[in-house]
């Protein structure tokens, strides 16, 4: 049986479309079998996933109104999982199904012939709190919040809250919020940080953990047609998606090998075999991999994107955030130096004075 989860919010820009997306993708890396639901009449994971809906003749609309079953309308998408896409005719099934009694089951009663064939049902709520998005969370079993870090974006936080109510009292009693889900996050900025205290402390809800970070790289992958972790593998946002997917598949953080205390580490940003900064800090240990006497962490210890590195330039090459985080590793530090002879105070080339000492000043202004 599988586990549906819906993705809401009624304020629109708050990346639910590349929220489902990605995780849809990254749920596939794991071996999940994944369904996307497309429930907006924009019809945006429709296209973002390589579909045009304007030329599909078959959509979530007709399974709605109950003119054709879901399995016929499923489509198979480049990134692995399947998709039931939506187009514009979408926008009308809400006027038909309000005069419809136990409108609000319909998407669960039509997903119960199918729902057997996969582990996950990722639902694309509209940015509104209609007849559709009702759907989606009478039809899920948990409801994931994105929220933009700022703050027009969580005043809509406890009328989506209060909704949630009125489904598990109404339609759905087993539904629960697993969380909010931050993202377009800035890390530089005190007042991303502090929208997330405030929701957590207002409305009493857990705040998923890592924050998804503005990055391009979002906007960049709709127009080839795939998510994030297939035009950007190895950029942060893909990397948290990742960690989220892991999260909700109960695979826990990444499988590499140790554990630990807290531990003394030396930060060090990379490219290549050119180390462009380093910096000691204290951190809890995570796993790590031995590779070529450089213990690595991905992104783990420090992220030198998420603290405020600016770009540098070294030998007129640009190096920026994504750049950084590809070569992120953290040699073990003991009172006295490096563990092992592993280099901790290894030589710094030419230009990278200056990196090392933007890391510094980036971890103070974040309170690291």
């Amino acid at each position: 049986m599988a586990r549906v989860l819906a993705v809401a919010n009624q304020k629109g820009g708050v990346a639910k479309t590349t929220s489902v997306s990605s995780l849809g993708a990254a749920l596939t890396e794991l071996g999940q079998r994944v369904l996307l639901v497309d429930l907006d009449p924009q019809a945006c994971l429709t296209f973002s996933l390589g579909l045009d809906p304007d030329a599909l003749e078959l959509s979530v609309h007709d399974v709605l109104l109950g003119r054709l079953s879901a399995g016929l309308v499923v489509l198979r998408t480049a990134d692995g999982s399947d998709l039931l896409p939506a187009t514009i005719e979408l926008a009308g099934c809400e006027a038909v199904l309000l005069s419809r009694t136990g409108r609000e089951h319909v998407l669960r009663l039509a997903l119960a012939e199918i729902v057997d064939d996969y582990d996950f049902v990722l639902v694309d709520c509209p940015p509104s709190l209609g007849v559709l998005t009702i759907n989606g969370l009478t039809a899920a079993d948990e409801v994931v919040i994105p929220l933009q870090c700022e703050t027009l974006s969580h005043r809509g936080v406890g009328q989506l809250l209060d909704t949630v109510h009125d489904v598990r009292r109404l339609t759905n009693p087993r539904l629960r919020v697993r969380g909010v889900l931050p993202t377009l996050f800035d890390g530089r900025t005190a007042h991303s940080r502090a929208v997330l205290a405030d929701v957590a402390a207002r409305y009493q809800i857990r705040v998923l953990e890592p924050p998804v970070a503005r990055s391009v790289r979002f906007a960049e992958a709709p127009g080839i047609g795939r998510s994030i972790l297939t035009t950007a593998a190895r950029s942060k946002g893909a990397h948290a998606y990742r960690e989220h997917a892991r999260a909700i598949a109960g695979r826990g953080p990444a499988p590499l090998s140790g554990a630990g205390a807290p531990a003394l580490l030396a930060a060090r940003a990379s490219r290549g075999s050119r180390l462009i900064g380093e910096v000691g800090l204290g951190v809890q240990r995570t796993p790590a991999r031995a590779d070529e006497g450089v213990v690595e962490v991905g992104l783990r210890a420090i992220d030198v994107e998420d603290v405020g590195l600016p770009e540098v330039d070294l030998d007129g090459d640009e190096l920026d955030g994504d750049d950084l985080d590809d070569g992120l590793v953290v040699d073990e530090l003991g009172p006295d130096g490096p563990v092992g002879g592993r280099g901790g105070a290894a030589r710094v080339p030419t230009g990278a004075a200056k990196a090392i000492r933007q890391v510094r000043a980036a971890l103070t202004r974040s309170g690291r």
